[in-house]
């Protein structure tokens, strides 16, 4: 069981710039504040990723989206709301409301309302963060925390412990514009 001391504390990490690990729905997810391009800079070196891919963005209730959905037409915000909390992450268009270094060179942006209680608290207090997957590019995600300090020995500000939400796979990916399925769970 994790502590609230312990979400405060992996909060407080990510606030102050830096990059944590934790426990999400179906495997280790690195974080950041997606404000914080420093922060996302470093996550995506840790990882290897080039910036132009995007990057996904797990908030704890679709309130946190407001500012990103408010724009967008009624049926695509009842579909949002219709598959959230849940292990589903959808290409919403950003409207130039987030930063090249979370869009890549993408005009949406993959969003997510974890169902994830651990997830749900941190989101919680720090609004919503980077969620990608804890692994290299091209090296299986980490399920579990010793791979997660096996692939980033002493490289991150926090390992929030805690355990996974029980899912085989990461959640569905679909195009909120066409409801195309861009990875399958």
């Amino acid at each position: 069981m994790v502590s609230s001391w312990q979400v405060q504390h992996a909060a407080r990490v990510v606030s102050q710039g830096g990059v944590i690990a934790y426990p999400t729905e179906a495997v280790w997810g690195l974080g950041c504040d997606p404000w914080d391009e420093l922060a996302v800079d470093r996550l995506l070196a840790l990882k290897n990723r080039p910036m132009h891919k995007g990057l996904i963005v797990v908030a704890d209730d679709i309130r946190q989206f407001d500012f990103l959905l408010e724009d967008l037409p009624d049926v695509w915000q009842e579909r949002l709301a219709g598959s959230w909390p849940g292990p589903n992450t959808w290409l919403v268009p950003h409207q130039g409301r987030l930063p090249e270094w979370i869009t890549g060179e993408h005009d949406s942006v993959a969003l997510r309302v974890t169902d994830h209680p651990l997830v749900q608290a941190l989101c919680a207090l720090t609004g919503p963060l980077v969620s990608t997957s804890a692994n290299p590019a091209g090296r299986p995600s980490a399920r579990s925390r010793l791979r997660v300090e096996q692939y980033f020995p002493g490289q991150l500000d926090k390992v929030l412990g805690g355990a996974l939400g029980g899912r085989k796979n990461p959640s569905l990916i679909r195009d909120l514009r066409t409801g195309d399925v861009i990875r399958p769970s």
